[in-house]
């Protein structure tokens, strides 16, 4: 699909019935809750391009658009921004979107690609198959195919192989913390393994006020009360990304919880959970997002194991605040992570 086509592209709307009585009404507000999402983000990332700022040659960047990186040409598309007034190698940056698993693309976090470039990344975008029409492991496994893609091409992209983060927010902060344990751990999953077997392993990982474990969205309204439409946003994400899985946490869907496999290691500290060190997290959070409590714990375990990480709870930020550029507080959250890049992707003497 050309970016001509469209701002943004997301899976058809008509969202699975589940097996419980009376979930047809559910199944229609979870359909007015997509559609309002998406066209709030498809309409704030089109204004958003319209700005003068926003144009990548007057930030010394270059954009490639619409590459291609697996076998299926309308999802697996990914965008390159070469920060191309910096002398090469480039500190890479491989960034996977939110949407909560069924909306947005790349097209839609241009702003993020702009940002890190213009600060002297390669950016690598990327979009991947989106619920409920492609359920896990869909998203993640696309999202490990784009990073074997770059660990192909890092070098004739101009990358530094030495120095590369993986970052994204909300269900891509998901995606981006199963791709670091894939890069870490020797795990089943061919598609985890596949990206274990090229060795190459991020310096920094950032994952932005990140949903970390999908199978549990009950949690978050157990511990305080939440308005109906959030609670029924987090509850679309499980639903539409477990579709056809059981809910119970497994082995089978172990990657939609990558908060659980990082517990689970810090809980039994006496076995060989990963085979290479895991990278430093830099964990952004609102105080008033809903899933804080995610970055609280990926916080407490990541500790446990003795993995620097600075987690950051940015007061009065709501989910993903740090999109809203215009925001004091989404400067300070922005000029954090870029210093926490600084410190993790120097250049070597």
């Amino acid at each position: 699909m050309s970016r001509r086509a469209a701002v943004v592209q997301h899976a058809p709307l008509e969202l699975p019935v589940d097996d419980r009585p009376g979930e047809y009404h559910d199944t229609l507000w979870r359909r007015a809750r997509s559609f309002a999402a998406a066209t709030f983000f498809e309409g704030l990332a089109a204004l958003g391009q319209l700005h003068p700022a926003a144009a990548p040659k007057r930030n010394g960047i270059e954009v490639e658009h619409d590459l291609i990186y697996g076998s299926d040409a309308r999802w697996h598309q990914l965008d390159i921004y070469r920060p191309i007034t910096r002398p090469k190698p480039w500190p890479v940056v491989f960034y996977v979107h939110g949407g909560a698993f069924h909306l947005l693309s790349k097209d839609t976090h241009w702003l993020m690609g702009l940002v890190f470039a213009r600060f002297g990344y390669l950016v690598v975008n990327i979009s991947y198959r989106l619920a409920p029409q492609h359920p896990y492991p869909a998203a993640i496994e696309d999202t490990c195919d784009a990073y074997r893609w770059l660990a192909s091409r890092i070098d004739e992209l101009g990358g530094d192989r030495e120095r590369v983060a993986v970052a994204g927010e909300s269900a891509g902060g998901n995606l981006i913390t199963a791709l670091t344990l894939a890069t870490c751990q020797r795990r089943d999953e061919p598609w985890a393994r596949a990206v274990f077997d090229t060795g190459l392993v991020p310096k920094a990982a950032l994952p932005f006020c990140a949903m970390l474990e999908v199978s549990r969205p009950e949690r978050f309204s157990e511990r305080r009360p939440l308005p109906r439409w959030i609670d029924g946003m987090l509850r679309d994400a499980s639903a539409v990304y477990l579709r056809g899985h059981s809910r119970v946490p497994g082995p089978r869907t172990a990657l939609a919880d990558p908060l659980r496999v990082i517990e689970h290691a810090a809980g039994l500290p006496a076995e060989p959970h990963f085979e290479r060190q895991l990278p430093a997290f830099f964990a952004p959070v609102g105080t008033r997002d809903p899933l804080l409590d995610d970055t609280r714990r990926l916080e407490k375990a990541l500790e446990t194991l003795g993995v620097p990480v600075e987690a950051r709870y940015y007061p009065g930020g709501i989910h993903a605040f740090h999109a809203m550029v215009w925001n004091p507080v989404a400067r300070r959250c922005w000029r954090d992570a870029l210093a926490f890049l600084d410190r993790h992707m120097r250049a070597p003497l």
